[in-house]
């Protein structure tokens, strides 16, 4: 080696695994017959235009009983109606099994803070003894409302996770928002408003005026066609009963 010569510079970092929770909508499976499913959700869209277009999705399997899902097909459906599947929840291990093989692995909820993920050694390191971890110190509360100041463009989607949404503008036709608390819009709700994203059935929207392409809390929809003309124009409140939408004039 001569004297000018140095060892060469480690490459730069080019990436990191870390883990992460977000929140998804789960499509729950009532029927295990994707021409069951399938044309029912493209009725759904030719309805309510751009409604879950290019969404990651979880699918439900509680509701099947084990019945046996051609999950290829499934996931061929959903992806032609431009719906994103990531993976299933809930179900048997037969069913979660079929799944996987389709390449939907199956989703575990978590409530962990986002971590650093360390690539795995090539060589296993010999069993070591870990001592508990110490108890983490009580964490400030995160803020509980998102303020929205303008108006949502169509083409926007909002989203207050483990939130309150307040929009002081309109809501465009086309835009979408999204909390998984209560919504409230000072303006006009022209495009879609999802409250209760995270199953909350508690959850409500306010609207000081209602003309939605879509409504929903805690995944039970409505849309424009389906909404009463009275609703339309006017300040109202949207609430779950059951399994049923109530719009409730307010003022």
């Amino acid at each position: 080696m001569t004297a000018d010569a140095r060892p060469a510079a480690p490459p730069s970092e080019a990436f990191r695994l870390r883990a992460s929770n977000y929140s998804l909508l789960t499509l729950r499976l009532l029927s295990a017959r994707p021409e069951e499913v399938l044309p029912a959700l493209g009725d759904q869209f030719r309805r309510a235009p751009g409604f879950l277009r290019f969404a990651p999705i979880a699918i439900g399997l509680d509701d099947l009983d084990g019945q046996e899902v051609d999950f290829a097909a499934l996931v061929a459906g959903l992806r032609k109606l431009e719906i994103l599947p990531i993976g299933v929840v809930g179900g048997p291990q037969t069913l979660r099994a079929a799944a996987a093989g389709a390449g939907l692995p199956t989703l575990r909820p978590t409530g962990q803070k986002e971590t650093e993920v360390e690539a795995p050694s090539p060589v296993a390191a010999p069993p070591v003894a870990i001592a508990p971890p110490p108890e983490e110190a009580p964490r400030p509360a995160a803020a509980r409302t998102l303020l929205v100041e303008q108006n949502v463009r169509a083409g926007q989607r909002i989203y207050a996770q483990g939130a309150d949404l307040i929009v002081m503008g309109t809501v465009n036709a086309g835009a979408e928002v999204l909390a998984d608390g209560h919504i409230h819009i000072y303006g006009t709700l022209r495009g879609r408003a999802v409250a209760g994203a995270n199953e909350d059935p508690e959850a409500r929207i306010f609207v000081q005026n209602f003309d939605p392409e879509l409504v929903a809390i805690a995944g039970f929809y409505a849309v424009r066609e389906g909404l009463q003309n009275a609703s339309i124009g006017r300040t109202v409140a949207v609430r779950l009963e059951g399994e049923q939408l109530r719009f409730e004039p307010l003022g």
